[in-house]
């Protein structure tokens, strides 16, 4: 969807940098600048770089607004304006990514604590809560961007939501294979009162189970009420035999940075 361009809200010069302007006066123009959904993201991606700084251990994350984060980090890394930069892909298609760009990629058994991660969601709460997983990367981007000192969120207006599972689409919790069924009829039953249906997550004409990069099977619950409490809702979804983690991170943003009509602006716990 194209998006005309208005103003940006700040004075950040990073949005011009990034190589598309937008009028500086309500004059009317003969051929005003449209922007898509995608160059906004870009936008928001590159304002989340600016917080990169030589000899960070960075969380890369997955996903299409992700995506720019690393090119960008990729690019500065070649302009020399960024040095010593250690990356921890969240997923093995970042992997593929940063090596293509030449990021020193290492892990959290040799960095333990990374100092910043920047990454993509699926939905944003008014609380900066967020469902992420639709990618299937969940449990390697929970564990990296547990280990931050500061997580900055990228999405775009659509993402926000008056409550986790608001947007009406999936909440993935990664469990093992075996017995997957059990686990997912266990899972409905276990929010049967917020209208929870269960589907496991497939792929293609034949509908093969999806498996994530740690082996395992999604199961996607869909929500029609708000779960109240999303600690309680944690934990219930954790002490259950066969999950291995939910898409709920819970109290982990630090920062949100949402691309919109209005441009680029930012959110801080």
């Amino acid at each position: 969807m194209a998006i005309p361009c208005a103003h940006f809200i700040g004075t950040d010069k990073s949005v011009f940098e990034a190589g598309i302007m937008c009028p500086s006066s309500m004059l009317p123009s003969p051929s005003p600048l449209i922007l898509t959904q995608d160059e906004l993201k870009k936008l928001a991606a590159y304002k989340a770089v600016e917080f990169v700084e030589s000899g960070m251990v960075l969380g890369l994350g997955t996903g299409s607004t992700a995506k720019h984060a690393v090119d960008r980090i990729g690019e500065l890394l070649r302009q020399g304006k960024l040095k010593n930069i250690v990356g921890i892909p969240t997923s093995k298609k970042t992997h593929e990514q940063a090596l293509s760009l030449g990021i020193p990629l290492s892990d959290l058994d040799s960095h333990p604590v990374v100092d910043l991660a920047i990454d993509g969601a699926d939905e944003v709460d008014p609380h900066l809560n967020l469902v992420k997983g639709r990618g299937g990367s969940l449990l390697r981007e929970k564990m990296i961007e547990g280990a931050c000192k500061k997580f900055i969120v990228i999405v775009d207006e659509s993402k926000l939501v008056p409550y986790i599972g608001g947007s009406g689409l999936a909440m993935p919790v990664e469990i093992i294979p075996f017995c997957w069924k059990f686990t997912a009829d266990r899972l409905q039953d276990m929010f049967e009162e917020f209208g929870c249906v269960a589907k496991l997550r497939t792929f293609g004409e034949l509908k093969k189970p999806f498996v994530t990069d740690n082996g395992n099977y999604v199961v996607d619950l869909y929500l029609k009420k708000d779960l109240g409490d999303l600690k309680t809702a944690s934990d219930s979804i954790l002490r259950l035999p066969g999950v291995v983690e939910h898409g709920m991170f819970i109290d982990m943003a630090t920062t949100v940075i949402i691309a919109s009509e209005m441009g680029v602006t930012l959110k801080n716990k």
